[in-house]
């Protein structure tokens, strides 16, 4: 989980987290939203890669990158739980509207 800390304490990993969340993007969508150019977004994708955050498929010449939405969700209980003090339960289930607008989209 150390890593998906460190993942997200970077504003520019932070947006390509943002932007997919709207569904899957390749390296070039995400390079242009992100504002960084290819090598910066090569480091930024494999430190989220690392952190497991985001998954990568290879279709023909492009790289699709996607929310991994499973740990996604682990980071968001763990956050919530110290913000709340919630137990387990009470945290689940705040958490699963989130996870539905981030399935739906």
């Amino acid at each position: 989980m150390q890593e998906a800390y460190k993942a997200i304490a970077d504003p520019t990993r932070r947006r390509i987290l943002k932007y997919l969340r709207g569904g899957e993007r390749t390296a070039g969508e995400l390079a242009e939203q992100a504002g960084v150019g290819r090598t910066a977004l090569s480091h930024h994708l494999m430190v989220l890669k690392l952190a497991d955050l985001v998954r990568v498929e290879r279709r023909g010449q492009f790289q699709v990158y996607s929310l991994n939405t499973t740990v996604f969700q682990d980071l968001l209980t763990e956050i919530i739980g110290w913000l709340g003090g919630m137990d387990d339960q009470e945290t689940t289930e705040e958490l699963h509207p989130v996870e539905d607008r981030v399935s739906d989209v």
